[in-house]
């Protein structure tokens, strides 16, 4: 059989059923995937009083970049779910910024509203509800032409908004200490639900309930959408702030709320049937901020006191990495 030679000498023996490479160039063996959810995330943090975007990566915990919102009083931040824009809110401004995540440069601010202070993206990622305090309304942003088509009445000061699952129902809180239930088909107010002094922050959970605090006290509270009522309340600490969800080994999932009155991190067991304190994590001056990796391993903190992220293993309930960003960080977030 015919030995034929190929790239700097190396032979290869052709048989009816295969080949064989002696020597000579290869190809360099591929890289090793990380499991699903692994790789190290971006990670984004709302800069309140330097009017900016902080980049870091989530690998190395460097800041890679600034990024510029050309607006005032940047608050709040959303990610779309394939992580290419980035939407941020700006408190004084009344806009809205548009972020590309792979130039890292703003394309587009929208006017909503006054004081627009959070912004959530529906499941379907179509569209973008911000919640304007000062008009008292809730702007429904088309993301895709960065046009608003309507705004929805809720009720004094809106502040925080989740959707359920299903995306059926959208909750708004608002500084009348109530949460607003809220049909996304009909933009209509079907029940309101009183909660605590100044419920700042929603979430959906990983159980499909939602949760939020009483940042004017000391409680979360968590909503079932099944029968759109409040199914529990728990005390964590003096103005708890944002909560996000994380494992520490196979224990979990568990609610990790910034507590902003006690500079910690506090852990709860994430079952309405049984809230309780597991831990509490010590952390910089002002915790506000807190996303986790899409596996729930590591928790990012943003301060508004130290000016700093810190980033938290779940598994060690330690502080691994402190990074400096811009002033009074106040809203975190990640890509998948």
């Amino acid at each position: 059989m015919k030995p034929v030679m190929s790239c700097s000498g190396q032979v290869l023996i052709r048989f009816a059923f295969a080949t064989i490479v002696f020597q000579g160039c290869a190809s360099p063996p591929e890289e090793p995937q990380l499991p699903l959810g692994l790789d190290p995330p971006r990670i984004y943090i709302a800069n309140e009083s330097s009017n900016s975007v902080s980049v870091v990566d989530g690998g190395t915990y460097k800041v890679q970049r600034e990024v510029d919102v050309f607006n005032h009083g940047t608050h709040d931040l959303a990610i779309t779910r394939d992580g290419k824009q980035l939407f941020a809110t700006n408190l004084a401004s009344g806009r809205v910024s548009v972020i590309d995540t792979e130039t890292l440069q703003t394309i587009a601010s929208i006017y909503t509203g006054k004081r627009c202070h959070v912004v959530t993206l529906t499941n379907d990622n179509r569209q973008a509800w911000v919640a304007n305090i000062e008009d008292d309304t809730i702007s429904i942003l088309d993301t895709k032409l960065y046009r608003i088509l309507g705004s929805i009445p809720i009720g004094k000061g809106p502040m925080g908004i989740a959707f359920s699952r299903d995306g059926r129902y959208g909750y708004v809180s608002s500084q009348d200490k109530t949460v607003s239930v809220v049909d996304t088909s009909s933009h209509m107010i079907i029940k309101k639900l009183p909660v605590g002094s100044n419920p700042h922050f929603l979430i959906l959970g990983l159980d499909g309930r939602i949760w939020g605090t009483n940042t004017g006290e000391n409680s979360i509270f968590v909503i079932d959408p099944a029968t759109q009522e409040v199914m529990s309340t728990f005390e964590v600490g003096p103005a708890p702030q944002q909560i996000a969800f994380g494992y520490k080994g196979t224990v979990g999932p568990n609610a990790y709320v910034t507590v902003t009155g006690l500079n910690k991190v506090v852990v709860v067991k994430a079952d309405p049937s049984d809230l309780r304190i597991l831990e509490q994590i010590d952390v910089g001056t002002g915790p506000n901020g807190i996303w986790s990796n899409p596996v729930g391993t590591r928790l990012y903190v943003g301060h508004t006191g130290s000016n700093d992220l810190h980033v938290i293993d779940s598994g060690t309930s330690k502080v691994i990495a402190k990074v400096d960003v811009g002033r009074k960080p106040i809203r975190v977030v990640a890509s998948r």
